[in-house]
C-alpha cells in the first residue's frame, strides 16, 4: 500500500512553524518525546516507547562455529524488522530501502562501535563461541525510528541473560538457569543515535522528528555516541549541505540527548532489578496504563497572539474608515431572543418563512373566483349568431366566442334559416290580401 502523500497547505504549516520556533505536538525545537522503557518477564525482552513510535526489541542465543578470521571472537548479528502493523507503507515479508538503511546503520552503530565485549562470548577458541541475535520489531511508526531501534537494542543488550557453561576437555557443558544463575553480557558502553532533521537547506534544525516532520524535511543527520562523548556513527541523508559549525553544534546537543537517556536506561534496568529481587510484579503487562480520558494529554503550549491582534484590529480599523456607497442597502440588525442559557432564537416566532400564509393563500384564491366570474359574464353578454349582418356580402367571417348554452351554427344553415323567414311571410301577406276581399 503506498504512502499517502501530504498536501501543500500541510508542508507550508509545518514549514512556517519551524520557522517560528514552534511545532505541531508543542515542543520546542531542541526537545526530544518522553520516553519509556518497559523490560518483559523473560530475561531479554524490552519494550521503547517514545511518542507514539513503538518498538520491541528481543535477544537469543546459541552455540555457533565462529569466524575463520576471529576465531576467538563470539558473533553478534542484528535484524529490523518493519512490518504493516506499524505503518501500512511498509511491505511483510521484505525490506524496503528505507529498511535495509536503517537496519545497516543500526548494525553499525552497534558492530563498529564495539559496545559488546565478544570474547567474553568465547567458549573454546576455533570451535565453540556463543552467537547473540537482537531482533527488533517495529509496532508503530510515528517518525524516527531510529532512535526508539537503539535505545531498545543496547537496553535489551544489558537486560539479557545467558546460560553458564562449563568445559572440561572436550566435553562443553550448558547448564541450565535452574541449576545456575545465568551470566549477563560484557557491555562496555551504550551508543545510542539522535536524530536531526534539517528544513530550508540547513537553516532550521528539530530534533527528534515526527512522520509528518520527516515527509516535510529536506535532509536530516543521524549521529550515534555515548555519555563518554565518542561518536560511533555518522550518516547524513537528504539534499542538504552542511558547515562544520553545523555538524559540532549538533554533536553538542547529542551529547546531552546520550547522557539523559542513558541515566534513564540504567534507571530503568535497576528498578527490575530491585523489582524481581523483592518479589513484586513485573512485566509487560504490570506496564500497560489505564485506559482514561487523560492518559494521552498533553501539556498546554502558549501562543503568541500579538501579531494576529494587531493585524485583525488593523482590520477592523480599515473597514469602519471606508465608506460604503449610497446605492447598497444595508442588512438590517439581526435581533436575538435569548430563550434559555445555550440557546437562542434568529428571527421574531423561529418559525419557517419559507411558506405562504393562510390570509395570503386565502387571498390569492378569492382573487381567482373573482377572475373567474368576470370571464363568465363577459362571454353572457357577447352577441348571438343571429345578430349582425351574416349576409352572403360579407368577404371575411366574423369569429364570436360562444358561452355554455350557445350552439355553433354553420353558415349553410344560416342561409337555410333566412329563406324559411321570408317564405313564412309571404304567406302571411296573401292570406291578409283574402282576407281584405272578403
Amino acid at each position: 500500500m503506498r504512502e499517502t502523500p501530504l498536501t501543500n497547505c500541510e508542508k507550508d504549516f509545518v514549514k512556517k512553524s519551524v520557522a517560528e520556533n514552534r511545532r505541531i505536538d508543542g515542543r520546542q525545537p531542541y526537545d526530544t518525546r518522553k520516553a519509556k522503557i518497559t523490560f518483559g518477564v523473560d530475561r531479554g525482552s524490552c519494550q521503547v516507547q517514545l511518542g507514539q513510535t513503538r518498538v520491541f526489541a528481543q535477544v537469543s542465543c546459541e552455540v555457533a562455529e565462529p569466524k575463520p578470521s576471529r576465531p576467538s571472537d563470539g558473533i553478534l548479528f542484528v535484524n529490523l524488522e518493519l512490518s504493516p502493523m506499524a505503518c501500512p507503507s511498509f511491505e511483510a515479508g521484505r525490506l524496503s530501502d528505507y529498511g535495509v538503511e536503517l537496519n545497516r546503520l543500526l548494525e553499525r552503530c552497534l558492530k563498529e562501535s564495539r559496545c559488546l565485549d565478544t570474547e567474553s562470548l568465547c567458549i573454546t577458541t576455533g570451535e565453540k563461541v556463543w552467537s547473540i541475535r537482537v531482533d527488533v520489531h517495529v509496532l508503530n511508526h510515528d517518525g524516527n525510528i531510529i532512535d526508539a531501534a537503539s535505545i531498545a537494542a543496547i537496553s535489551v543488550l544489558a537486560h539479557f541473560r545467558r546460560p553458564d557453561v562449563t568445559v572440561s576437555g572436550t566435553e562443553i557443558t550448558i547448564h541450565p538457569i535452574e541449576e545456575r544463575d545465568p551470566v549477563p553480557l560484557s557491555v562496555h558502553h551504550m551508543p545510542l543515535c539522535v536524530t536531526f532533521a534539517f528544513f530550508e537547506q540547513g537553516k532550521y534544525l528539530v530534533v527528534d522528528p515526527t512522520d509528518l516532520e520527516e515527509k516535510v524535511m529536506d535532509g536530516k543527520m543521524v549521529i550515534g555516541m555515548n555519555k563518554h562523548r565518542e561518536i560511533c556513527t555518522l550518516q547524513i541523508t537528504g539534499d542538504i549541505q552542511l558547515e562544520k559549525d553545523q555538524v559540532l553544534r549538533c554533536s553538542n546537543i547529542a551529547v546531552v540527548k546520550v547522557t539523559e537517556m542513558t541515566e534513564l536506561i540504567h534507571k530503568a534496568l535497576d528498578n527490575d532489578r530491585q523489582v524481581r529481587a523483592s518479589g513484586g510484579k513485573f512485566g509487560f503487562a504490570e506496564s500497560i496504563s489505564i485506559e482514561k480520558v487523560t492518559s494521552n494529554q498533553m501539556k498546554g503550549s502558549e501562543i503568541n497572539m500579538e501579531d494576529a491582534e494587531e493585524q485583525a484590529s488593523a482590520l477592523v480599523l480599515s473597514d469602519q474608515d471606508s465608506e460604503t456607497p449610497s446605492d447598497t442597502i444595508e442588512d438590517e440588525e439581526t435581533v436575538v431572543h435569548v430563550l434559555n442559557k445555550g440557546v437562542g432564537s434568529i428571527g421574531q416566532g423561529g418559525a419557517s418563512q419559507w411558506t405562504i400564509d393562510e390570509e395570503e393563500a386565502e387571498k390569492m384564491q378569492t382573487e381567482v373566483k373573482f377572475k373567474m366570474t368576470r370571464t363568465k359574464s363577459a362571454h353572457k353578454n357577447l352577441p348571438t349568431a343571429t345578430d349582425g349582418d351574416l349576409g352572403d356580402n360579407s368577404e371575411e367571417e366574423e369569429t364570436i366566442v360562444l358561452g355554455q348554452d350557445m350552439k355553433i351554427i354553420s353558415q349553410q344553415e344560416r342561409q337555410n334559416s333566412q329563406k324559411m323567414q321570408t317564405k313564412t311571410g309571404d304567406v302571411k301577406m296573401k292570406k291578409g290580401k283574402k282576407y281584405m276581399k272578403k
